[in-house]
């Protein structure tokens, strides 16, 4: 195909699945979208919408432009990506993600070495989401579970993630500590939400404690952190975390069953930027101490 444009203009009109909805997206004026339609169907002489009050939708022939042009679209996106992040200049955007859980002890890090490089932006990308790293949505993912195994990757062994049984003062002052595990059914508790949880810690609980005595569930462990330091129950935190808040009392110490592997990932692209190296080993200065 011999002008990029109107390819274009055809994905972005059977993705969105309107005119003005791929103008808007383009940047341009709706009757650019209906000239630039008109042209590749009249040089291709194949109808690739049809045409209806709603919108337009592709035809067989439509289908076929759109997973073509997906792919070079997703292809751009990568190269894009791995050169934003290229090149010994320490400034531009470092796009850094971990799970939620992990951002009370990042931040102050990110916080840091955004200070010592005042040129720059970091965006800290959090959630259940698995950011691509091959394109370019991150630069540095912390990760946790088992080894990550997506191409292209360069794969650390970052830490390990201690987690014990917590319960705020005031719980404790209403209900008493947690003598042992057999004490659980004289206890309320905190866990997450779903039933099918992989998490090693939250498995743990539906295990061993009553499902009746769960009394407090939530969707992220961010939010069961909250409610344990609300006094909604006892559950499971960070060890590193829950020893900065002298709210907080521990019910039952680490068990190696409760541990999670957290892994540092890099792109094999960009593994050896100034940016990233730079990231890295501040990173693991700062963080010597967890593991202690």
């Amino acid at each position: 195909m011999d002008n990029w444009d109107e390819v274009r203009t055809a994905y972005h009109v059977a993705r969105h699945g309107t005119v003005s909805g791929a103008a808007e997206a383009l940047g341009v004026h709706h009757a650019t979208v209906i000239r630039h339609i008109d042209a590749i169907e009249t040089r291709l002489g194949v109808k690739l919408f049809q045409r209806h009050a709603r919108g337009y939708t592709p035809t067989e022939g439509g289908q076929d432009l759109l997973r073509i042009a997906q792919a070079t679209d997703d292809q751009f996106s990568q190269l894009m990506g791995r050169l934003k992040g290229q090149g010994d200049t320490m400034s531009g955007e470092l796009v850094i993600t971990s799970l939620s859980s992990m951002a009370g002890l990042l931040a102050p890090i990110l916080t840091q070495f955004q200070r010592n490089h005042p040129d720059v932006t970091i965006r800290y990308l959090t959630g259940d989401r698995l950011f691509r790293l091959e394109y370019g949505e991150a630069h540095v993912a912390l990760r946790a579970g088992s080894v990550p195994e997506q191409p292209d990757n360069v794969v650390q062994a970052f830490m390990m993630q201690r987690l014990a049984l917590y319960a705020s003062q005031d719980y404790v002052a209403r209900y008493g500590v947690l003598k042992d595990i057999n004490d659980a059914v004289n206890h309320g508790f905190v866990g997450a939400d779903n039933a099918e949880t992989r998490a090693p810690h939250d498995r743990w609980l539906r295990t061993h404690v009553p499902l009746e005595s769960i009394r407090f569930r939530c969707t992220d462990q961010m939010s069961c952190e909250a409610a344990v330091r609300a006094g909604a129950g006892i559950g499971f935190m960070n060890t590193l975390r829950a020893a900065q808040d002298a709210n907080l009392i521990q019910m039952l110490a680490p068990k190696p069953e409760w541990e999670t592997k957290i892994w540092l990932v890099t792109h094999v692209d960009l593994h050896r930027t100034n940016k990233v190296q730079s990231f890295v080993r501040f990173l693991k200065e700062e963080t010597v101490a967890w593991g202690e």
